[in-house]
């Protein structure tokens, strides 16, 4: 064999490789564990789980538990950090600080206990930390001690998400929209105008926020992901080719925007005109958290811990809108579900159901099929994951048994 001929066999090898690898991989370790939250620092990875907070790096495979000085049990929901200083907070005991990453952590409350910690965000040496009915709290001192910030605030305001740019800070409520401090907190005003409402006009709960520049994303539950280009003045839907509107998290990686929800995750770059499904190899598609790490891409999920993809293979991936035409019904379901494949007759499919601990409950092929019927009675009550994939998409489903 000559020299030319064994270097293009070494790049069909190397590219039949990456197309292989072209998926999500399961860090191993946590697998059985709830991620709420993810933080990095360079090479660090510190994920919040239901269980305390554990650590590893871009390049392991494994965890570590960092729990020393954390509260029995510790839910942690936020994470924040801050220079040499890691933020965690818990589910009804404050804040707790790490200045050792991780090895040990100490209470630094002062008026925050029994508090439930939502959201934790850093503006320079200001700590900013979003609770459960009790607004905004923000301390100046590393933790030390923390004052209240809700001045124009509703009363008993849930903060579910934090976001900081600049002087800007955006706050993003359960119940109420979005608020907006400029001036660390001192005061906040609404900044709700476009934000969708329920049928009884309350604002949908924001379940996330991301900036990128002058475009703010907002992750909403059951709206979808929401845009402004005017500092929160104004905001418009950007639901397009997104078929999961329960957003849960949002990350961006230079232009590219990443929104992750109970139906798994997608990807724009675009600016959010337009969303494509990159789940490819992720069995459970019920994220909780997002987070960048280097190269790759990080998504801490309900149930099935956390998963990595490189954030090179979804670079050029096009859209065949195969699976943007897929209905499943009806949904709650109790004996059997119908999957409605439209103008896709003559493709392969594969439908596969998981339970939330990602065991594949369920799985068959379809040939020349406009209608597929698949027989749930035998499943227990609950939630379940389908998976439908045509070809080389794939689509993940929420399914509520009853």
């Amino acid at each position: 064999m000559n020299i030319i001929k064994k270097i293009i066999l070494l790049i069909l090898i190397a590219l039949s490789i990456n197309i292989v690898n072209a998926q999500w991989q399961q860090f191993n370790g946590i697998n059985g564990e709830n991620i709420n939250c993810l933080a990095t620092n360079g090479n660090k990875i510190f994920a919040g789980t239901d269980d305390g907070v554990y650590f590893s790096t871009e390049n392991d495979t494994s965890w570590t538990a960092l729990n020393t000085g954390l509260p029995n049990d510790a839910s942690v929901y936020s994470l924040a950090i801050n220079g040499s200083n890691i933020f965690a907070g818990i589910n009804d005991s404050g804040v707790y600080l790490s200045a050792n990453n991780g090895n040990s952590w100490a209470a630094t409350n002062n008026i925050l206990i029994n508090t439930y910690i939502f959201s934790l965000a850093a503006s320079g040496s200001i700590i900013f930390a979003g609770t459960y009915n009790n607004g905004v709290f923000l301390s100046a001192d590393n933790g030390n001690s923390w004052t209240e910030a809700n001045n124009g605030l509703p009363i008993n305001t849930y903060v579910t998400s934090l976001a900081i740019s600049g002087i800007n800070i955006f706050a993003g409520t359960d119940t109420n929209g979005i608020y907006l401090s400029i001036n660390n907190g001192s005061s906040w005003t609404a900044a709700n105008n476009g934000l969708p409402k329920d049928t009884n006009g309350i604002y949908l709960s924001v379940s996330t926020i991301a900036i990128n520049g002058y475009n703010i994303y907002a992750g909403m539950s059951g709206g979808g992901v929401y845009l402004s280009t005017n500092n929160g003045i104004s905001w418009s839907a950007m639901n397009t080719g997104l078929t999961d509107l329960l957003v849960t998290s949002l990350v961006i990686s230079g232009n590219n925007v990443f929104a992750g929800g109970i139906d798994g995750i997608y990807l724009s770059t675009n600016n959010g005109s337009s969303w494509i499904a990159v789940d490819t190899g992720l069995t459970n598609p019920y994220i909780l958290s997002l987070a960048i790490s280097g190269s790759n891409i990080l998504a801490g999920t309900y149930g099935s811990g956390v998963w990595k993809r490189p954030l090179s293979e979804m670079l050029g991936i096009e859209d065949h809108s195969y699976i943007t035409n897929v209905i499943l019904y009806p949904n709650p379901a109790s004996d059997k579900i119908s999957i409605v494949k439209n103008n896709n007759i003559s493709k392969e499919s594969i439908v596969s159901i998981y339970n939330m601990t990602g065991q594949n409950i369920i799985s068959e092929k379809f040939y020349n099929q406009d209608k597929i019927e698949i027989d749930v009675h035998s499943l227990s009550k609950g939630i379940y994951i389908v998976k439908i994939q045509i070809e080389d998409e794939i689509m993940n489903k929420k399914l509520l048994i009853r």
